[in-house]
């Protein structure tokens, strides 16, 4: 376990290292291009350097600089050691051109330093520095028995053919060839190890981050497997019971949602089916709906009537409710028996009923307040007669508000549309189509709110 743990906290410097690989063998392709158009000029005298010089140092540096991104290719950008041989190669391919024409690669020493900053390890910086240091040096004395001269090196052999090293020499190149070198190097490695230490700390703030957000989806999906285990989802729900068949379903917008749908025995001849919608996403509203499906739950199997429950439930909500959230519900309570049906609405969307040989229309009952915005509300309910056939469609508004690419909302006639085209289905498979209908319609827009349905049929 700690070793994943560990794998984990690591991951984002293995991917920083990778995509610094990637960035290094880019740079050291645009130095070879550079190289070989210098090279190129060079051979239509364009410039003055020996071209026997420049034949030796250039396919040499040229293949330095392009063997890193072979390297990438037959290695991987993955493996720790990659980062030294990319290093290794830039030293080496500037050490060539020093070597051969010392007084024209001023510059070119910063770029093994410049390229080491991107792995963001002040350790890796502290050696590319002391490895450029090194190779400089040898680059430069070696350049006065194979490289070309600066006039300045041949003040006392004018005239003189034969390369001839002497401690004045020496003592030339060590003052103004090698230590200016030296101290631009070390001039600049404070800057380079100040990026190198400010972007790890904000690699470290990153991996926090990331280990925070793991620890919160972690308790989220937590979350949500705990919301979905409190509503009903086993299906067929009364396999017992050939007098009704139920279905329903729920799709949240996040991780939880604030829409939930219960259905549950009052006793053997009583049915009772809620859905609703609570205000806000996330987390605050998941929690008010766990309190508001509980307590309607919980006053309907007492024996109250659904007005009686929404009437108790919208006092209790509205005690110490600070945060101002509320409830959209719709209740209703099947006699099985007899097909006897009450129901009622808290500000909830109107639900669709079909009569057996009739098709899908919106129940355009009286809508009484929400549930927990306002205290002393008494509900009134509305009662039925339902028969064998006879079908009820329930859910919340994020079907009809559902938008597509262009914002245009699914809305509610689109909805009884598509109700209306398949009557003949099954209360699953009724919910199935809607589903995918919705799906169709907002052709890959993002879920804004909860998406909720259920559907009870009479008789099966």
């Amino acid at each position: 376990m700690a070793n994943n743990d560990l794998t984990m906290n690591n991951e984002i410097f293995v991917e920083n290292e990778d995509k610094a690989n990637q960035y290094a063998a880019k740079c050291l392709i645009i130095v070879a291009a550079i190289v070989g158009i210098v090279w190129i000029l060079n051979s239509i005298n364009f410039f003055i350097i020996s071209k026997m010089l420049m034949n030796i140092a250039m396919p040499i540096s040229i293949v330095l600089f392009l063997l890193p991104s072979l390297l990438i290719k037959v290695i991987g950008g993955q493996n720790w050691y990659l980062k030294y041989l990319i290093m290794t190669c830039t030293i080496l391919g500037i050490t060539i051109l020093s070597t051969m024409m010392t007084l024209h690669t001023v510059l070119a020493w910063i770029c093994p330093l410049l390229i080491s900053c991107h792995y963001y390890s002040k350790k890796f910086t502290g050696w590319t520095l002391a490895g450029s240091i090194v190779f400089m040096t040898i680059a430069i004395f070696a350049g006065l028995y194979f490289g070309l001269w600066d006039s300045n090196m041949m003040l006392e052999m004018d005239g003189v053919e034969e390369r001839v090293i002497t401690g004045s020499i020496l003592i030339r190149t060590l003052k103004f060839y090698y230590l200016p070198r030296v101290f631009i190097l070390v001039a600049l490695s404070p800057i380079c190890f100040t990026l190198v230490n400010r972007t790890r700390e904000l690699l470290n703030k990153q991996k926090k981050d990331n280990e925070e957000k793991q620890r919160i989806s972690a308790e989220l999906n937590v979350a949500t497997e705990i919301q979905t285990s409190m509503l009903p989802s086993i299906f067929p729900a009364f396999t017992d019971r050939k007098e009704f068949d139920i279905y329903a379903t729920m799709q949240p917008a996040k991780e939880v949602g604030g829409d939930f749908y219960d259905f549950f025995a009052i006793d053997d001849d009583h049915l009772a089916v809620v859905i609703a919608d609570v205000s806000g996403k996330g987390v605050p509203a998941a929690l008010f709906m766990v309190i508001a499906k509980t307590l309607i739950k919980n006053h309907a199997q007492t024996g109250l009537t659904p007005a009686e429950v929404f009437t108790v439930v919208n006092a209790q909500l509205c005690e110490n409710n600070d945060v101002g959230m509320f409830v959209t519900a719709w209740m209703g309570v099947l006699e099985i028996s007899t097909h006897h049906f009450i129901c009622v609405n808290a500000g909830h969307n109107p639900p669709l009923l079909k009569k057996a040989d009739d098709s899908f229309e919106y129940l355009k009952l009286q809508s009484g307040f929400i549930l927990g915005g306002m205290e002393n509300i008494k509900y009134k309910q509305v009662e039925m007669q339902l028969a064998n056939g006879d079908e009820l469609y329930l859910y919340t508004d994020g079907v009809t508000e559902a938008t597509n690419t262009i914002d245009e909302l699914y809305g509610e006639e689109r909805l009884r549309s598509v109700l209306n085209s398949n009557t003949e289905l099954n209360p699953d498979e009724l919910l199935s189509t809607i589903k995918k209908d919705i799906e169709s319609f907002v052709n890959g827009a993002p879920q804004f709110d909860d998406i909720t349905m259920v559907a009870l049929k009479i008789g099966i």
